[in-house]
């Protein structure tokens, strides 16, 4: 049972948790760079269709 939100009574299920929460951070920082990266894209056609309707 957990003693506090932070805290577990289980070291190797802290671990896991650990470990688990780094996944997902490096995940998330994957998935911001690439919807940086489809950002990026969609303004460069946005563009090339504003210079092509002039």
């Amino acid at each position: 049972m957990f003693l506090h939100p932070d805290q577990c009574s289980d070291p190797a299920a802290g671990a896991l948790l650990e470990a688990e929460a780094a996944l997902l951070e490096a995940r998330l920082r994957m998935l911001r760079e690439a919807l940086g990266s489809v950002d990026a894209r969609i303004a460069a056609v946005a563009e090339e269709l504003r210079r092509r309707n002039r």
